[in-house]
Order: structure tokens, then sequence, then C-alpha cells
């Protein structure tokens, strides 16, 4: 971005763009600095500030934190008579200067589960993963979108309900409003819950930001009989407010044409308030306002709102987090903030914050009392009727387990038909190829690592995709939250919010984004005991595993191993949580706020695009690391090659010597001494090794170890399995297969989710931690289950 401070003395350029608040913008603009004029740098200053320019035939003098927030192409050469105030008037591409001037940064701001990340998918066609319950959204997520001739650099912000310096996501959001400065705010509010929503709307008035409100969810309030003006509503906030339906593209057209309008200073609904917060707490703020508006703070003024400034100073003066050193007079800010404070809190009897937020809810009352009105239908809402029975003290947690076995029962009965069928595909490839290529090294190559490799993961594709739709169906009818709900205390009880179960829960699909989820945990000591324990919620990747193994020695109960893998990585979890509390974090649990959303029916929309988006990460994975791994895992076992495999084609003896005298046999062999008590042969325990990239590449060395004979008819890796081993010693059962499902389930996470730990938790500490600690666990674990079940059995 180049801007009229990066100008040298006797440059000129074409100005694009004025960012800053809304009164800074317009101040410059009444001065001529409009999009597609033409201004030059006379001089600068003695001490080379402010800075002389010449604009429209007149000079002004700007400051340098000022000339920093407007953009300008130093290239322009466009001649004046082409110039308007009103870009929208020109021709599309007509000019350099105006193709830069129709890029908008907008950013959507709103509550938690307001539609945010929908609205931004469906306008963007990007495929965020949307559901219905608080803290999806953990980063922002930026795409595209084309309307009027003008770009909008969409920025899905993560939800929050207010501004101030309580979570990250909230730091994060009002940071990135004063950093990055986008030209207006999208404020998605959800209109079946106004009062709450509108919290935040005050918050972004008092910023002084450009705001357009987009009223998602309308259909909503319309099916309940609910009437708002919420034409009376914009004039009484000075926000336009447009209806919106964003899980069907609603209103979305007439909602960014409202935020050209606004950005074009052409709605005449826009105008900056004030809300009153009485005479008291008005005194104080101009009190600071006269500290902080001096010439010195013009940098920060201009960006952050002076009122806006001087309400954070009141509302939390302990904890302030704006960027102070940006203030020359800080000590004195502080004193006299400080004083404020102690003023106020003798007088009103109640901290400053709690009557600001007080009064911000008496506006919103006062505004909705002129404009909204409830139906006077009794009605027993359909969420409320299920709540009596999925939430019930009886009830509730049965029909939580029941769901769950559900969801993996169906996992795998229903996803074994397709998985037979691509089963039976791949091997007749294997087989057709095996009869057109000649004996050699490239046949081996193909037919062994790459569609044994590779093809003995993509089979299980059925299966990941049957999951994610039961996960998807959780979190978009809002039964997510409810689990949550259910589950508080027993987290309570070992040492963690309830929130800790969000994350928790989405490690089944992925533990990467399970662990920035934890980010809508306010309490640092809960996000990092639940970024610890999140490795051992069983992962999507390590599905392949179990599947494999329970098809070959568990198939008359295959759902409920299953269920009971799932289940003790939960209780490792739990056990863990208590243990990493009573040892390193010992401070006291923060109060349990979790917003309880509505049931809503999931959209077939939605759920495709989860799905697709996880299938679509699976395929990719697939392509990349998987099929990387295969070759390389293939290279290791077949080199050095001793003998041809021409000569040993149709022997399995043959054809494990050569596999054992490998470098891969030699890397498995020299594992025994760790890995034989534990039941592993030496096949089982490089794919342990292997599985360290990613979970899935443990099923594709198998895959290439096991099935290196292809000389019987293209037997499946399951078949192939129940009859491995040519002596005893390297034979498989039943209590190996489960020790070795154990051991998949805890040890060393993915290069992701260490890389994960690392970023979320600031440092390498708790990631080595991480890895030796579940690597540990899932030794003692194995071992302990394999030799008792051989004394046993």
């Amino acid at each position: 971005m180049f801007t009229l401070y990066d100008l040298g003395e006797g440059e000129e350029g074409i100005i694009l763009k004025i960012k800053g608040r809304g009164h800074f913008r317009h101040r410059l603009m009444e001065m001529g600095f409009i999009p597609g004029k033409k201004v030059s740098v006379i001089r600068k200053a003695p001490l080379r500030d402010p800075v002389e320019y010449k604009l429209m035939d007149y000079h002004v003098s700007l400051r340098n934190s000022e000339a920093k927030l407007i953009e300008v192409d130093p290239h322009g050469t466009v001649a004046d008579h082409k110039y308007s105030s009103n870009p929208v008037f020109q021709e599309p591409g007509e000019n350099r200067w105006l193709k830069e001037s129709r890029h908008l940064v907008v950013a959507l701001a709103g509550n938690p589960n307001s539609g945010k990340t929908t609205l931004f998918n469906v306008a963007s066609g990007s495929r965020e993963k949307v559901a219905n319950y608080a803290g999806v959204t953990i980063d922002s997520k930026e795409a595209e979108y084309k309307q009027s001739g003008y770009t909008f650099s969409l920025i899905d912000l993560p939800g929050t309900y207010s501004l101030q310096s309580y979570s990250p996501e909230e730091i994060y959001v009002r940071d990135f409003i004063f950093e990055k400065k986008p030209d207006i705010i999208i404020n998605v509010v959800d209109a079946s819950n106004l009062e709450r929503n509108l919290y935040l709307t005050t918050q972004l008035i008092d910023m002084g930001v450009q705001v357009v409100i987009a009223l998602n969810m309308y259909d909503e309030l319309l099916r309940k009989g609910d009437i708002l003006d919420h034409k009376t509503l914009s004039d009484l906030l000075g926000i336009p407010i447009i209806p919106t339906i964003s899980s069907r593209g609603r209103g979305l057209k007439k909602l960014f044409d409202k935020v050209i309008e606004t950005y074009e200073n052409k709605e005449p609904s826009v105008r900056h308030i004030h809300i009153n917060y009485g005479p008291e707490i008005e005194s104080a703020i101009c009190a600071l306002q006269s500290k902080i508006r001096t010439g010195e703070n013009c940098s920060l003024t201009n960006v952050i709102a002076a009122r806006y400034f001087a309400l954070e100073l009141l509302t939390d003066v302990k904890d302030f987090s704006l960027k102070a050193e940006e203030c020359e007079n800080w000590d004195e800010i502080m004193s006299a903030a400080l004083k404020e404070n102690d003023r106020l809190n003798k007088l009103l009897g109640v901290a400053a914050g709690e009557e600001i937020t007080d009064k911000r809810y008496g506006f919103i009352a006062g505004a909705l009392k002129e404009t909204f009105k409830i139906s006077g239908k009794e009605r027993l809402g359909k969420t409320q009727v299920i709540d009596n029975y999925l939430t019930n003290k009886y009830l509730g947690i049965p029909l939580f387990i029941l769901f769950l076995w559900v969801t993996f029962f169906a996992t795998f009965k229903l996803g074994g038909y397709p998985k037979q069928w691509m089963e039976s595909g791949i091997s007749q490839l294997s087989d057709l190829l095996s009869g057109a290529l000649s004996p050699g090294f490239m046949k081996d190559f193909l037919i062994d690592g790459l569609i044994g490799g590779v093809g003995g993961v993509i089979v299980f594709l059925p299966n990941i995709i049957i999951l994610f739709l039961f996960i998807s169906f959780m979190e978009d009818t809002g039964y997510m939250a409810r689990a949550v709900f259910i589950m508080d205390k027993l987290m309570h009880n070992i040492g963690l919010h309830g929130k800790s179960f969000i994350p928790l829960f989405m490690g089944f699909g992925c533990n990467v984004p399970a662990i920035m989820a934890t980010r809508i945990i306010e309490s640092r000591r809960d996000r990092l005991i639940t970024m610890l324990i999140t490795p051992f919620m069983s992962c999507s990747a390590r599905l392949p595993v179990y599947i494999l193994f329970i098809s070959a020695f568990f198939p008359k109960n295959h759902g409920l191993i299953l269920l009971v893998l799932y289940l003790f990585g939960a209780l490792l979890a739990i056990l863990s949580a208590i243990l990493l509390k009573k040892v390193y974090f010992k401070t006291a649990d923060i109060p349990f706020v979790m917003e309880l959303p509505p049931y809503r029916i999931p959209t077939a929309r939605s759920i495709f695009r989860h799905v697709s988006s996880r299938t679509g990460q699976y395929l990719r994975k697939i392509g990349g690391i998987i099929l990387i791994a295969s070759v390389i895992v293939w290279f290791l076992s077949n080199f050095p090659r001793q003998e041809s495999h021409n000569e040993v084609t149709g022997s399995a003896m043959n054809a494990d010597k050569i596999q054992s005298g490998s470098i891969m046999g030699h890397i498995g062999h020299a594992l025994d001494p760790v890995m034989r008590p534990l039941g592993f042969n030496w096949k089982l325990s490089v794919s342990i090794l292997s599985g360290i990239a990613a979970k899935e590449v443990v099923v594709s060395t198998l895959g290439i170890l096991y099935q290196a004979d292809n000389g019987d008819g293209g037997n499946t890796l399951v078949d192939k399995l129940k009859e491995a081993g040519p002596d005893d010693k390297d034979s498989l059962n039943p209590l190996v297969a489960f020790s070795f499902m154990l051991f998949i389930l805890t040890y060393f996470p993915c290069i992701g989710v260490v890389s994960a730990i690392r970023r979320e938790s600031g440092g390498w500490k708790w990631a080595v931690f991480v890895v030796i600690y579940t690597t540990a666990v899932a030794w003692l674990l194995s071992f302990t289950v394999y030799q008792a079940g051989s004394l046993l059995i």
C-alpha cells in the first residue's frame, strides 16, 4: 500500500482512498482529498513534519500521521478533466486509480452464531466451516466478492459478544479494526435475538467506524410473528440496516449496494450519534478526551475515536490494552483515568464499567421499544420442547452416548458397502496392471508402492464422509452447544471450563483446528490444558487404522469396538487433565457462560459444504503427504534389492525376506527390543514410525509391506493381515490388533498437531511435552494390555 506519506518532495500521485474513522475521512474529503484528484508534495517542514501539499490549485499542510492514511497511486497520469468526486459514475476499468478506488476492505463482525461465516461463504463462494454454536471462526478469513463494479475483500472475523479485552477473540477483532482499518464493517445481527446482538453495535458506534447492519436470519423474526420497523431503528442508530437471510443468499445484493452507498457518503441514514451515558460518566469522558486529544496523539485519534478511548479507560483501566505507547502523554492520561474511576465508583456505588454496560443496554431497550413489537401469541418453542428431552437430568447423557454409538455404527456399517466396492475396484485395477505390465521394477513400484499404498487409504473415504455427515448434523442443528451444557459438570470436575468440550469434540474430526478452537476459552490455564489433552481425541486420520483392524479381527462387534476406542481416548484426556491440573495448573476456575442457540434444521448447502470441505482435505492429503510417504516407504522396503522380484513372484516367503533385509526391515528390527513387548512385529513397528507424518500413512505402509506379494489373486489388506506372518512370532491376533489400535490412539500426534500446539501455546515447551507424554502413555498402555491379555488368554 503506497500512501501520501511515501511521496517525496516534488513528487505527485492520484488519490485512491482515505482510510481512518468516519469523521477524519469526511474532514479530509471536505478539504479536497477526493479519490481521483492529483496531489503534489511541495515541501516538508524543517523537522520533516508537517508537509505542504498542492491540491486543486491551493496549498494545504498535513501531518505525517494523516498522510499515512491516504492511499495514492504514485504513477497516476490521468488528466484533470477525467477526475470525479464520485468514481461510480466512471466507466469500470477506465483508469488505474478508478480500479483501485473501487476496491473495498469489508470486515464482517458480529456475535457468535449470528451467521457471519454463512454470509461470507454465500457471498464469496468460500467453504469456511460453519456451525450452530459459538467459536467456529477462530481466525480471520479473507475472500473476494464483486458487485456493481466494486471488488470487496471480505474479512470474516471471529464471533464476539463485545470488544473488551476479556477474551482473545475480543482483543483480536478490536485490534484488527484499529490496525487494518477496513473501509466498512458489516455488523451481522441475529434478528431473532436483537437485544443481545445490538450490544456489539453500540461499541461500534462509540468507535466512530463506518458500519452497515446485516439483519440476518430475518425469516426467523417473521416466522415468530414479531414486527420490527428497521427503517426507524436505522435512523435511531445512524446506521443503515438491510434484512438478510444469508443461508439462502437473500438480501445480499441490497446489502452490498448499501455498503457502496455508505462508502460514497450517499446513504442518508448515516450519522454519528453519541450514546448518552449520564451526566457523571459524560463528564469523565470529556475530562479524558481533553487529555487524549492533544496534538501529539493525532496518529492515534485519527484511527481510534477519543470518546471510545475514554470509554475503554473507564470500563477497565487496570487491564487497558489499546496501544498506549502511541500516546505522548500516557502517564498524564492514566493518572486522569484512575482519578475519574475512583470518583465514579464512589459516586455511583458501582464500577464505571458496569454503569456503562447498563447504559448501553438501556439505549438498546429504548430503541427497540420504539421499533420492535413482539408477537402476543403464546407459544412453546421447538427449542424448549426438544431440550426437555435432550438436556434432561436423566436422559441427557444416555442420549448423548447413544448418538455417539449410532454415529460410529453407521460410520462402520453403512460405509462398509461402498468401501468393499472401492476395494474391489482397486483390486481389479491391480490385476489389470499386473497382466498388462512386464515383470520388473516399474511394475512392482506401480502395483505394490502406489496402488498398494495409496489405494489402501482411499478405500476409507466413504467412512470418513459418513463420520463428517453426523458431526456436521450435530454442529448445524445446535446440539453441540447442548453437549457442552450436558458435559459442563464433568468438565468442571476435571478442572476445565465447559467450553473445553467444543475443541475436544472437534478433535474427532481433526486435532489441528480443534487446538486452534481453544481460543474461545477465556482462561489461559484452561486453554493450555485443553490443547494438551486434545491429541487423545481420536481424529478422523486414525479412523482408517481402526476400520482396517476391526474388519480383520473384530467383524462381529465393529460398532462397539469403535465406540470403546473413542471413549477410551476421552477417558485418557480426562485423566490427563486431572493430572495437569494438580501438577502444573492450580489457578481458580472462571464462570461458565455459554450460549444455547435455538435448534435449526441444517440446510443441504451447509452440510454439503462441510462434508465436501473435509472430503477435499482428505483427498488432498492422499495426493500429497500420503502419496509421498508411500513412495518413500516402498523404496525403503525394497532396497537394497538382493534378488530380482521376477525370481520370487508368487512366494510370500521370499518377498518377506527381501523386505526383512531392506532398509525398512533393518529399521523395524532395530525397534524390536522396544516394540516386541507390546506384541508388535517389525512391520507394525515401522508403520507406527511412518505415522508420525500423518496417521493415514500407517495404513499405506501396511498396504505396501503386506501386499508386496500379489500372486494370490489380489486379496485385500484385511485378508493379508489375518493370514500375516510365516511364523508364530510375527502372526497377528485380536489381542495384538487391540494393543496396536490403542497405541495408534494415543501416541505421538502428527506434525501438524505439534506445530499447532507450538503456535497456540507460544513456544516449543508444551509441544515437546505432548510428544513425550503421549508416546510414553501409548507404550505403557499397550504394554499393559498385551502383557495382561497374554496371561489371561
